[in-house]
Parts: structure tokens; C-alpha cells; sequence
């Protein structure tokens, strides 16, 4: 990308983004219920092309506003529109916080979703790849065991799990690792729990969602592939509130609380008891359980200064027995796990200058251990960031955003084995810079552009830029062209093995960052009230990626020696494959948020090929996550409301409901190698035991069976005058489709008996929430 090019923009941006009236009115906006900030709230001037919407913070602010009377109009699905008379004086910075009520309408247009986009204006607003997500919705998808955050994610268009036993994403041709994940401000490293049952994210705490599956600006980096941004609620500054909720697997409850006159407390709880349920019961249950639990206090210090702490911690404990006799002992334990804390200060230096400051800190750690052969495993990645980022708003067509983050990781990766150990231990440091400017040259065009710069501290230091550009155009009324293309660079590699919990590591005179090259296309429309249509394609090539080396002991060479005298190495080099790829497709998404029925449809064609010169020959092959075609449906659909409709009487919200909740999906089979021979060999030159060995075919070059699953939920809901119950019935797999999770051959026989492994069968959960 011509980086000059992009500095030509930046500049000519400041050149023609001329500010003519210095007027602002500018202001926080808030939840009657609850005084919780509201995010993209439209807030505008009516009969002008003016106004904007609210940050992450809840903070807005029109600049160029003319003088004398201005009627403040407010926008938001599912609350009443404000409109606020204000007296502009020349030069003058109005503040206007607003509290919005919200409006239970008895029409067709009845509310299922509190967060729904509305309408193309709103849709031209949001970024290309761009999807934001609020708890009723997740909500709202039938699950394996309660709602989850990332099995959600994997319904839409171009997010793909690996199986039925992983909440991991896969997002256009990326990996887990790609994906930069981000808890009030926090980095987290791990965001699952075992079996894919659930993930770090507990949605009763969540207040908002914002994914980009592609193309995000500058002020993002550190991952390749996408960024998924979770806030958690602040809390109720008004009154008690709490949720509870129990399930066949699990039990969680989420409080909230004001704190004084200006702050409010939220926290949420959680742990699954399959150890104290299932395993008593069942001996090939294993003994497993996790918990976790999130925290966060906000204080309104002053109109300009505001502070919230946040934090996290979480644990999996597994415990296997493999023991097949009594001679000899061979078991599994395993923990990992999670811990984050932020401290955030939010600043307004003048109504043009809004500002975020965090300090930040992640620990990710896994621990095993395999009892009966003396083998230990430790993983722990630790990191402590300082970041800033500051929105400079010079006028409604014009504003400038940029910021800083400098980052300290201690990483620490010991395996032991009989005869051998590896300790790897680096301390490395990232220094980050980025600018970015938004530039609206009229009402049909949204230009943005970027740089984001980095520094890596390693035994090799890396200096890279970054530029980012995006580029959105109203077609008409209701239709938007985008366009989006950007450098991406990755420093910390997630690296995937059989286990659980993957290696983290980090780059270093060897291990090379990793980079990415987006390019996306977009076309948006409204189709209808309420309706939305959007297409993208992209085209995305990856350079230095790594996969796991299975026989890296053979290639390491010592640096020292225990007091066995076994050998330690120490460089990570050996562990891992490098390599490069590309990806590319297009998606297609059908979404309706708002009425009695909600939901959405998408498709996806997807190719991904990686080729990495000690794999197959040095030739490309399609990973194991890549799919050809997907299909989603999700529907959720007020029964009651559903046959008043039909039978043309009024629609209303009752003390009593029923809802439907449908997901579909369909996808082609996981590439898979085939054995071409096999044969008998010694185990070692000293054990005359033989064993089978296989050579393979090429890499990937077969398919698994089709997937295919429908899952069902039913939810009613009862309400009371302080209270409200909602018991529900989830069904997964409703059809039982034996949907394949791998093949194996079995040549005891002399011939080879192809063997397939199913995922999860038909599994009903029943449950209850409550919300008090």
C-alpha cells in the first residue's frame, strides 16, 4: 500500500475540513432506569445535516452549530424520542446530558431487540465488517447450556467453530490467535472454557458487543484477523438489580448496585458442577468444573472526569483417569485460566477533546500434569499495558483520533519430560502509536484513514507501520457502497495442539511477527422498515504463520543440562512451523432486528490455503478449518404475539409470554489427509514391540460428511409486579445428525476400517432465569 498516498489523504483532510462556527453542544446520554451511559445513541439537530452519535462512553458532541434556537432531537430503538429546545449563543459550548425513557409500544414495531440498527442512516454510519450485538440478542439463540457470547458469534456470516467441542473462531480464514479480544479495555488471551460449552464472557454482565470480522482502523492492532470489543454493564446508579439463573450444567448470578450519590457496582458469578452432578454418577465422565466471575465499579467524579475498575478471573480444572487396569497408573490433570484488571480514567478536555486513559493487566496460565509417565507442562503469558487514546472533534465534516499503548509481556513455557526439558522465558515490550482521521466532504461520502505504528522489544527488534484506510458512499437513500483495505501486524502467536490450552509465544529473532493484508469490498441496503441487507467480499494473505512442530524434540539442540544431566533447551525456534496463506470469499446477510419476529440469514463461500515448507511436500493445502459454503438461519419469534397477528388483533407486550428461538445451520465437511499405506515398525531400535505407522496421502486433500444441525428453544416468561421468571426449554441437535468430528483406520485386520467420530448427539437442557 502506498503509505505516501495515505499521508496525502490525512493532510488534505485537514486542509478541507474547515470549521465555520465554533458552537458545540455536547453532553453524556443516559438510561432513565438505570443512569447507565448509552452507546450509539443518534443525536441530532432537527432540519440540519448535523449531529453525531455517542461513543463507547456515551459522550457526543455537534460542533458547527448555528446560533440562536436548535430543536436537540434523540434517536434510539425501544426509547422515546427526546427533543430539547436549546438557545446557541456565538461561540458557545452548551452542555446537554440527556436521559432517555424507554418506550414500550403496543404496534407491530414492537421491541424484541434493545440494540437494533434502525435505519440506512444508521447503517451508513457503521464501519465495513462491522457487527454490534446486545444481550437480548445473544440471548435469544438456542445453546448447549446457557447463553454464550462466542457460540453466538459463530451464527454469523464468516465465523466458523471447529467443531461442536470448541467455541474458539475462525474468522475469515483466521485463527483463534488472530482474533485480539478485549474486555473493558483488556487484553484476553483465552476466552474459552473446556468442550466449547462455553466461553470467558458471561452475557448477563455484558452491556455491548462490537465485532469487526476485517478492516478496523488504526486504533486497533496486535492480531491479524478481527477484533471482538465486549463492554461489561457499569451498573445501576438508581436501584437493586440482579439476575439469576440455573441450568442442568450451571449456576450464575449478575447484582448491580449504586455506590454513593455518583457510582454504581456490577459484578456476576458462575460455576459449572458436571464434578458434582454428572461424574458422581458416570465414571467415564471426567472430573471437570470451572468458575469465574467479573467485577466492575463506575464513579462520576465531575461533568469532565469519570473512573471505572473492571475486573476478571476465571479457572477450568479437568481431572482424567485413563486407567485400564490395575498395574499401571495413568491419569491427566489440568488447569488454566484467566485473570484481568483495568483501572480507566475518562476525561473531557474541552467539548472537542474527549480522552480515555487505561491501566491495564491479563494473566493467562495453564498447568498439566500426566500421572504415571513424569510429564509437566506450564504455560503463563503476563501482561501490563499503559494506554491512551484521545478524539479530537474540529468540526461535524472533520475529527482526528490518536493514541498511544505501551505494552509489557513476561512470557514462560516449560515442558518436562523423561530425559529431556525445554524452558523458554521471554520478556518482551511493544510501544504503539496510531492516528487516524474521519473526513465527511458531504452528506453521501466517509473517508477515514490511519497509521498505526509499533515497536517490538525482543532480542531482534521489529519497527512496523501500519496504514489503514476506509471509504464509505451513499448511493441513494438507502443504499452504501464500502470499501476498506489495511496492514495488520501480529507479535504473539497462539500456537494450537491436541490439549486444551494452545502455547503462547512471542516473536524473536526467529519467530518473525506475523502480517496481513485486508482488502473488502461492501454493499449495504435497507430494504425494508426494520430490514437490512448487506454483501462482502474480501480477499485477505497472511505472511509468517506458524503451526506446531509434533516432532520438534528431534530438531532442538541443548543449550545446558539439569542435575540428571537431561538436556534443557531453551529457544523456541524448533517448536513451530512457519509459513504463509491467503483467504478469500464473500458473505451474504439478511437481518431484522426489530418485531415479533427477529433474527437473520446469511451464506458464506470461503477458500483458505496455507503453505508452509515442511507440510505436504512444501505444497498449499486447506487447513482443517476451512469450509466451502455455510448456511445460518436464526429466528426468534413472539408466539403470542405471532397469533394475535394472524388473527388481526392488536400487538402488545403481556405478563405472560412465549417465545420461539430457531438456529439453523449447514456447512461443507472439514478437509481431512487420508493414509496412502501403512506399515509395521519398531517403536525404538531397542523395543522389539511393533507398531503400525501410516504414511499419508497428500495433505487435506478429502472431506468429512456435510454438518448440518437444527437447534430448537422455547422460553416462557412470567412476569410479576417485582420480579420476572423465565423457564426454558433448549433443544441441540434436535434431528440427532451423527455430524462427524474425525475418521480414523483401524488396520488390526490387515485392511483398513475407516472409522468416523461423532460431536455432540440430541441434548436437551432445561433452565430458569430470574431477574429481580
Amino acid at each position: 500500500m502506498n503509505k505516501s498516498f495515505l499521508l496525502i489523504l490525512i493532510l488534505g483532510s485537514l486542509l478541507f475540513g474547515q470549521n465555520k462556527n465554533n458552537s458545540t453542544i455536547s453532553g453524556f446520554v443516559f438510561d432513565e432506569a438505570n443512569q447507565e451511559a448509552m452507546i450509539g445513541v443518534n443525536v441530532f439537530i432537527e432540519n440540519l445535516l448535523i449531529g453525531a452519535s455517542t461513543n463507547r462512553s456515551g459522550y457526543y458532541v455537534i460542533t458547527d452549530v448555528p446560533t440562536g434556537q436548535v430543536k436537540v432531537q434523540t434517536s434510539y430503538i425501544g426509547y422515546k424520542t427526546q427533543e430539547i429546545l436549546v438557545n446557541v449563543k456565538p461561540d458557545d459550548e452548551v452542555k446537554l446530558n440527556i436521559i432517555l425513557k424507554e418506550d414500550i409500544m403496543e404496534s407491530e414495531a414492537i421491541v424484541v431487540s434493545a440494540d437494533s440498527i434502525p435505519i440506512a442512516v444508521k447503517m451508513f454510519k457503521a464501519d465495513i465488517s462491522t457487527i454490534k450485538l446486545a444481550p437480548v440478542q445473544l440471548n435469544a439463540i438456542p445453546q448447549i447450556a446457557e447463553a454464550d457470547l462466542l457460540r453466538s458469534l459463530q451464527t454469523l456470516p464468516g465465523i466458523l467453530p471447529l467443531s461442536d467441542f470448541s467455541s474458539a473462531l475462525y474468522i475469515r480464514g483466521g485463527t483463534p490467535d488472530q482474533n485480539l479480544y478485549l474486555l473493558d479495555g483488556t487484553d484476553v488471551y483465552n476466552p474459552e472454557h473446556a468442550f466449547g460449552l462455553f466461553s470467558t464472557f458471561n452475557t448477563d454482565a455484558i452491556k455491548q458487543v462490537d465485532l469487526s470480522k476485517g478492516g478496523f482502523g488504526a486504533e486497533r492492532g496486535g492480531r491479524l484477523s478481527s477484533m471482538i470489543d465486549v463492554t461489561n454493564l457499569d451498573g445501576n446508579r438508581e436501584n437493586f438489580e440482579g439476575k439469576a439463573s440455573i441450568s442442568l450444567l450451571s449456576a450464575k448470578t449478575t447484582l448491580q448496585m449504586p455506590l454513593g450519590k455518583s457510582g454504581s457496582l456490577s459484578g456476576a458469578i458462575r460455576r459449572t458442577y458436571f464434578d458434582k452432578t454428572v461424574a458422581e454418577v458416570i465414571d467415564e465422565i471426567p472430573d471437570y468444573y470451572f468458575y469465574d466471575g467479573n467485577i466492575k465499579a463506575f464513579f462520576d467524579l465531575n461533568a469532565n472526569n469519570k473512573l471505572t475498575l473492571s475486573g476478571y478471573g476465571g479457572r477450568d480444572v479437568l481431572d482424567l483417569d485413563f486407567n485400564t487396569n490395575d498395574d499401571f497408573d495413568l491419569g491427566l490433570k489440568y488447569e488454566w485460566g484467566n485473570y484481568t484488571g483495568s483501572a480507566k480514567w475518562t476525561h473531557v478536555f474541552n467539548p472537542k477533546l474527549f480522552s480515555n486513559f487505561w491501566v491495564t493487566g491479563s494473566r493467562f496460565s495453564s498447568y498439566f500434569e500426566f500421572e504415571g509417565i513424569d510429564v509437566t507442562e506450564e504455560n503463563i503469558l503476563n501482561d501490563i499495558t499503559v494506554k491512551g487514546s484521545l478524539e479530537y472533534h474540529y468540526s461535524n465534516s472533520f475529527n482526528l483520533n490518536f493514541g498511544f499503548e505501551q505494552k509489557h509481556l513476561k512470557l514462560r513455557y516449560i515442558t518436562k519430560q523423561p530425559g529431556v526439558e525445554v524452558h523458554i522465558a521471554p520478556i518482551r515490550s511493544n510501544t504503539v502509536g496510531y492516528i487516524s482521521t474521519g473526513w465527511r466532504p458531504d452528506w453521501n461520502w466517509d473517508i477515514k484513514t490511519g497509521l498505526r505504528f509499533n515497536f517490538f522489544n525482543a532480542d531482534k527488534n521489529y519497527t512496523t507501520l501500519a496504514p489503514r484506510l476506509a471509504v464509505k458512499h451513499r448511493l441513494d437513500e438507502k443504499s452504501t457502497l464500502k470499501f476498506s483495505t489495511g496492514l495488520y501486524h501480529q507479535f504473539l502467536h497462539r500456537i494450537p495442539r491436541f490439549f486444551i490450552a494452545d502455547i503462547w509465544t512471542a516473536s524473536n529473532e526467529d519467530l518473525r511477527p506475523s502480517s496481513s493484508t485486508h482488502i473488502i469490498l461492501g454493499y449495504q441496503r435497507e430494504l425494508a422498515d426494520y430490514w437490512q441487507f448487506e454483501v462482502e467480499t474480501y480477499y485477505k494473505t497472511y505472511k509468517d504463520i506458524y503451526s506446531y512442530d509434533q516432532n520438534f524434540i528431534t530438531d532442538l539442540e541443548a543449550t545446558k543440562f539439569n542435575e540428571k544431566g537431561d538436556p534443557i533447551f531453551q529457544t523456541a525456534e524448533p517448536l513451530l512451523n512457519r509459513g504463509k496463506g491467503n483467504s478469500y470469499g464473500f458473505e451474504v446477510l439478511l437481518r431484522k432486528d426489530v418485531g415479533i419476529v427477529t433474527g437473520w440469514a446469511g451464506y458464506s463461500f470461503a477458500n483458505t490455503e496455507h503453505t508452509i515448507k515442511s507440510i505436504n511436500d512444501g505444497n498449499s493445502f486447506e487447513p482443517r478449518h476451512d469450509r466451502k459454503h455455510t448456511v445460518n438461519l436464526i429466528s426468534n419469534i413472539d408466539l403470542d404475539n405471532t397469533f394475535r397477528w394472524m388473527y388481526d388483533m392488536p400487538v402488545k407486550q403481556d405478563s405472560s409470554s412465549w417465545k420461539l428461538g430457531v438456529n439453523f445451520v449447514f456447512s461443507t465437511g472439514q478437509p481431512i489427509t487420508e493414509p496412502g499405506s501403512a506399515y509395521l515398525g519398531l517403536t525404538t531400535p531397542d523395543d522389539p514391540t511393533r507398531g503400525v505407522y501410516y504414511h499419508p496421502t497428500e495433505i487435506n486433500q478429502v472431506r468429512l460428511p456435510a454438518y448440518a444441525r437444527l437447534d430448537l428453544s422455547v422460553t416462557w416468561t412470567l412476569m410479576f409486579d417485582t420480579w420476572k421468571m423465565s423457564p426454558y426449554l433448549q433443544i441441540y441437535n434436535i434431528g440427532n445428525r451423527k455430524n462427524v468430528w474425525f475418521a480414523s483406520y483401524d488396520y488390526s485386520n490387515g485392511l483398513p476400517d475407516f472409522k468416523e467420530q461423532y460431536m455432540f448427539p440430541l441434548l436437551p437442557t432445561l433452565g430458569v432465569n430470574f431477574e429481580f
